[in-house]
């Protein structure tokens, strides 16, 4: 299996009973990918382990295309990903004598993070554009109507995510467009909570990252789709009803139809006791409950 980076590896070492070796008559189900469900696979791990202790599932991160990668290899049992596979992933794995199968887990909406103390209220996907976009003309929290008191704490900080990132991907394609490139000089982070941190230590800073990473140190800030529509909360309600314009499935992939352990494991996933573990970890289920 592909080796942990540093932030996979904290996540294995929480949970010790999840990795190693078993013995006969015990499986252990390998699931790694994406940041972004990188805590709730760890809670729906751990939850499923304690109904099933012969069932071991070792969970690890290392973004969306760290994942499908493997799924392309074929060195991994369930792939976790925030965006779709890309048709050239997908013509790859056939070419590996895979067939990638989606599996819809839930639900997240992209937010917007800005540090506790900045008075912005609201902002639009124009603007959105306009501060994160190659081009885009933004670069001063007074266009937004922010007055930091100087010119050097009036320049925006932009945090974003690497390129091997669905969330970096989902952001593009809802924000800058398909094509849409981002500025160079972005920040781009690691992980979705390190998104937030740097949000939260950093006063002219905004960034985006998964609803779930939210903490009482930052600012959700509501986004419009238009200037003419009305800024919107990220929140169950929201995303499953499409109103939050940067809102995405997320997904978990296996090779071919699932069977046996991890078939028993993904349909516990999508049952209401399943979907309460996504619920509690801050993330939008894949229906009301």
């Amino acid at each position: 299996m592909t080796k942990l980076s540093l932030p996979s590896l904290s996540l294995a070492l929480a949970f010790p009973f999840l990795t190693g070796c078993f013995g006969s008559g015990h499986k252990e189900i390998q699931n790694l990918g994406s940041d972004t469900l990188l805590e709730v696979a760890g809670s729906l791990a751990e939850a499923y382990h304690e109904l099933h202790p012969e069932i071991a599932i070792s969970v690890s991160g290392g973004g969306s295309g760290v994942g499908i990668k493997n799924l392309i290899d074929g060195d991994v049992d369930i792939a976790n990903s925030s965006r779709p596979l890309k048709e050239k992933e997908i013509e790859a794995a056939k070419n590996h004598g895979h067939d990638p199968v989606q599996h819809v887990v839930g639900y997240d909406g992209i937010a917007i993070f800005v540090h506790k103390e900045n008075p912005l209220e609201s902002i639009t996907i124009a603007q959105l554009q306009e501060l994160f976009g190659d081009g885009g003309k933004i670069d001063s929290w007074k266009d937004l109507g922010v007055d930091f008191g100087s010119p050097e704490a009036n320049e925006v900080v932009l945090a974003s995510r690497q390129n091997n990132s669905g969330t970096y991907e989902c952001f593009r394609e809802h924000v800058l467009g398909e094509n849409g490139r981002f500025k160079m000089r972005c920040n781009n982070l690691n992980g979705s909570k390190d998104v937030v941190d740097f949000c939260a230590k950093t006063k002219s800073a905004i960034g985006y990252s998964g609803i779930a990473y939210a903490t009482d140190q930052v600012k959700i800030v509501p986004v419009s789709a238009s200037a003419e529509s009305p800024p919107v909360v990220p929140s169950i309600d929201t995303v499953l009803d499409k109103t939050y314009p940067i809102a995405r499935p997320l997904f978990m992939y296996t090779i071919g139809e699932p069977e046996g352990d991890i078939a028993a494991y993904l349909d516990w996933i999508a049952s209401d006791d399943g979907q309460q573990v996504l619920l509690k970890k801050g993330y939008i289920p894949l229906r009301k409950l």
